[in-house]
């Protein structure tokens, strides 16, 4: 099987288009088409279906991607294998909830960039799915999480365990149960947010509908409408406690299992460890023991 047919058969079906994987690999659609009926006649199936709406995969298709994922994957491990030396370099990326960048990785990345000045680093935010989803599949060396993740692909290492409060105005009443939030508008992240899915968690065992929910896209905005009397919000007590000091805002305990939220750092078993991630792996775990 030719690798350079197999490149552009993935590089198509990850566009989801002739003409932006064209774009994409620098061809001419003519040629894109040309080696996509090479690979299928190399492998006497047909892999996408054509229509007026663009391309499909077809179930040969689908089975085919995920080899190939695998297959260019360890090519450009066995390459990064046999050109390493033991000093780390080259490209490191990350991916991140954003309240842990903000809050708990800034110490860490800077130590490690100024020890490390030859790794190309990126630091990837946003919530657990799309990071769990872009370690799977190879676009992200690891990541920080909300745990535990549970899939057989993947290692996770728990990295801290954040306390979670709700947080009200500072004239808001005493928070004793999820009950005395009922009828508050509740503050919130966007979907795949940690701390959403523990809210919801919390509403859905005690048979709660909330009245109404309002979702943002940063911490601050989040403190900020808190703290002027909006609604309510469920955050790390580590997150808020400068603003609570402040007097900013109202934080209140909260009883049982759901006070704890755990993050982990997540990488694929099958994963190259290049000497980057090995460096940042020995960072990490010195800066969070």
């Amino acid at each position: 099987m030719d690798i350079q047919l197999l490149k552009v058969f993935f590089t198509t079906a990850r566009e989801g288009s002739i003409s932006k994987a064209a774009y994409k690999l620098n061809f001419a659609q003519s040629n894109v088409t040309h080696k996509i009926q090479q690979l299928e006649i190399d492998l006497q199936t047909q892999l996408f279906y054509r229509h007026n709406r663009g391309i499909t995969l077809t179930p040969s298709g689908q089975i085919l991607i995920s080899y190939a994922e695998k297959i260019l994957h360890v090519i450009q491990e066995a390459r990064m294998a046999v050109g390493d030396s033991s000093v780390p370099a080259g490209p490191l990326h990350i991916g991140s909830l954003e309240t842990t960048a903000a809050f708990r990785l800034p110490t860490l990345l800077t130590k490690y960039h100024t020890e490390y000045p030859a790794v190309d680093f990126s630091l990837i935010t946003g919530p657990s799915e799309k990071h769990i989803h872009a370690v799977l599949h190879y676009e992200q060396n690891g990541a920080f999480v909300a745990g535990p993740v549970e899939h057989p692909d993947l290692v996770q290492e728990n990295v801290i365990d954040e306390e979670l409060v709700f947080v009200t105005s500072v004239s808001h009443r005493p928070v004793n149960s999820i009950h005395d939030v009922q009828l508050s508008t509740l503050l919130v992240f966007h979907s795949g947010c940690s701390y959403r899915a523990k809210l919801n968690q919390l509403l859905h065992e005690e048979g709660i509908l909330p009245v109404k929910l309002m979702e943002f896209g940063s911490i601050e905005t989040i403190i900020g409408c808190v703290g002027a009397g909006l609604g309510i919000a469920l955050l790390p007590r580590s997150i808020i406690a400068e603003s609570e000091k402040q007097g900013r805002i109202r934080c209140h305990t909260i009883p049982g299992k759901h006070a704890i939220v755990t993050t982990v750092f997540i990488r694929r078993k099958d994963a190259l460890i290049t000497p980057a991630l090995s460096a940042f792996l020995s960072e990490m775990r010195t800066h969070f023991s």
